[in-house]
């Protein structure tokens, strides 16, 4: 069998994240991929972790490394506002694109963004990991057979705890350079989870509040949600909460599944309560899955290059990962105007369309 040549791949931004997980998630490829570069407005951050990494090249500008290494694929790993120009660069330069989470600051970003995508490719993804786990793919098999029956009720909560001192980083907490508070740059995860298993959702209604931290932002929301299918679901996104959570739980017909982790899971993080009615049945014969992998970047990584290596639009790019960027627009929208929200209220000419604050500066 032909070994296929690795996939050239470069990094934009040498801050904390690329180095605890997306560097790691491109070693775990069992060298279907190569670090060629590494970009940073320092260089000397650039170079140090080249150094650590054992990456060949170290640049400061993001064009230059495009056209010196023709990478095949760039992980995109700046903050939330350095995005837009750095996807843009990668995908006319012919590059495949794996972008944190947000995916951008609007979703005219994000539409702009996608419009310089070509059939086949080479597309832009988003780093939405919670998805990659064996239990989640397990869960949204039952729900498309309807083996659960209906989900009636759901909960989606991110109770995290970030001190003051975290956001003297000086693009946190700002509209401007984050795009919100917990809801964009916390929640989404879960919040792109619960899209992911349940679909469309037709209406929100929300508020926020910043009860605590010195921020412009919010540091506490919370929604009511109905979505296509008509289960109802309430959303909770903190920084505030000491006892810190990431939770998920389902009412379906016919049993409850639950998820409660922090950062990341595995199979132990889930549970299967099987209704009254269905005691004993076979309810959740296929619980727990016969593999046991948990979520994180490198699953969604190996998803990521499967995809490149086949032409093919990945999860969580185009319409698919726009879902939970317009849900968000949603939330805010919802809780600065007072009003419920649905997906056709957010169009191009709504100012929530182009901020997610409505803001137009």
């Amino acid at each position: 069998m032909t070994v296929p040549v690795p996939l050239r791949v470069a990094v934009i931004g040498a801050g904390s994240i690329a180095e605890a997980a997306h560097l790691p998630a491109v070693a775990a490829q069992a060298g279907g991929l190569l670090v060629v570069a590494i970009v940073d407005v320092d260089l000397t951050r650039a170079r140090g972790v080249a150094d650590r990494w054992g990456i060949p090249a170290a640049y400061s500008d993001v064009d230059i490394m495009l056209a010196s290494e023709r990478p095949d694929l760039v992980l995109v790993c700046t903050p939330p506002s350095a995005h837009r120009a750095a996807v843009i660069s990668c995908l006319d330069a012919g590059a495949w694109v794996w972008c944190e989470k947000p995916p951008a600051l609007s979703l005219a970003e994000y539409d702009d963004m996608a419009a310089h995508e070509r059939d086949g490719g080479p597309y832009v993804a988003y780093v939405f990991q919670q998805r990659s786990g064996s239990a989640a793919r397990t869960l949204r098999r039952h729900i498309t057979d309807g083996t659960l029956g209906a989900p009636l009720v759901a909960m989606c909560e991110t109770l995290w705890y970030r001190p003051a001192e975290y956001f003297d980083v000086p693009w946190r907490g700002r509209w401007s350079t984050e795009g919100g508070g917990p809801t964009m740059g916390h929640g989404i995860h879960q919040l792109d989870l619960l899209l992911w298993l349940l679909g469309d959702w037709t209406e929100i209604r929300a508020s926020m509040g910043t009860l605590q931290r010195p921020v412009e932002t919010e540091d506490v929301s919370m929604a009511m949600v109905r979505f296509a299918g008509g289960t109802m679901v309430s959303v909770v996104n903190s920084l505030l909460s000491p006892r810190e959570t990431s939770r998920l739980r389902f009412d379906f017909t016919d049993a409850t599944v639950e998820l409660s982790h922090l950062y990341g899971y595995d199979n132990s993080h889930w549970t299967w309560t099987p209704a009254p009615h269905r005691a004993g049945a076979a309810t959740v014969r296929h619980w727990p899955p016969e593999q046991d992998i948990g979520s994180g970047h490198a699953p969604a990584l190996a998803a990521l290059v499967a995809s490149i290596r086949a032409g093919r639009r990945p999860e969580a790019s185009g319409a698919d990962g726009r879902r939970v960027l317009a849900f968000i627009a949603g939330l805010y929208r919802s809780a600065i105007t007072d009003t419920t929200v649905r997906p056709t209220d957010l169009v191009p000419t709504d100012p929530f369309y182009r901020s997610m604050n409505g803001a137009d500066d």
